[in-house]
């Protein structure tokens, strides 16, 4: 799993003192870019390497046995991964691959593993985070199992916003999404989640382009869970 460590939109600041020390380690390595689609780690492969977010945004994500994407978790620069396979030596079930062009550096496991050991800041820095990322995963695990399909759309639309929104001047947010993605995101199909966008754009809550969409209300998405919540 990747950590991003910088603060969530609409959450608590989660403070990271060991930024520095990171960006440090991985000075001496050389800068990569990779063109979006790029595949870094495939399922079932463990990594030489540890990678250090610069620019761009990644993914992580499965691959149903119908072929359908379902995104386990994105995250953009500072980024700090693959923390799990780095300690245990372990084989992931995911692909990690460029959401965008992306800028990385990286170092070689046994490096990145070492310095993990020497710097505890770092790594209770890092649990911090991935225990906050936890508490989401959960969240979206009870959305997927109990949720109508407008449920679960509504809160992916409203955790993208938080994660990766851009707000404009009259509270509207730009959300460079497309129904595929979200789709994916929200374990629905494209289908269902056309179906489920046209009920909202039609009750004025957001507005659907082609490759991005506009969420015109983000506090009335969020009273809806709230009120679905209880």
């Amino acid at each position: 799993m990747g950590v991003r460590m910088n603060e969530y939109r609409h959450k608590p600041f989660i403070k990271f003192t060991s930024t520095q020390a990171i960006e440090a380690f991985f000075s001496s390595y050389p800068v990569k870019k990779y063109k979006k689609g790029h595949i870094l780690i495939l399922a079932g492969e463990n990594t030489d390497y540890a990678y250090y977010l610069v620019e761009g945004k990644m993914k992580i994500y499965d691959v149903t046995y119908r072929g359908d994407e379902i995104i386990i978790n994105t995250f953009r620069p500072p980024a700090f991964f693959p923390i799990s396979l780095i300690i245990n030596e372990s084989v992931t079930r995911y692909i990690y691959e460029a959401d965008t062009d992306i800028t990385i550096q990286q170092a070689p496991r046994e490096a990145a593993a070492y310095f993990l050991d020497k710097h505890p800041d770092v790594v209770f820095d890092l649990l911090s985070y991935l225990y906050t990322t936890l508490d989401e995963v959960l969240e979206r695990l009870v959305h997927a199992i109990a949720s109508s399909a407008k449920d679960r759309l509504i809160y992916c639309l409203v955790t993208e916003c938080r994660e990766y929104g851009e707000l404009q001047p009259d509270g509207t947010y730009i959300l460079a999404v497309s129904e595929k993605e979200l789709g994916a995101r929200a374990g629905l199909s494209r289908e269902t989640v056309s179906r489920e966008a046209k009920i909202l754009k039609i009750t004025k809550l957001i507005e659907v382009h082609h490759n991005y969409m506009i969420i015109i209300n983000i506090k009335k998405l969020e009273r809806y869970l709230d009120i679905h919540r209880a």
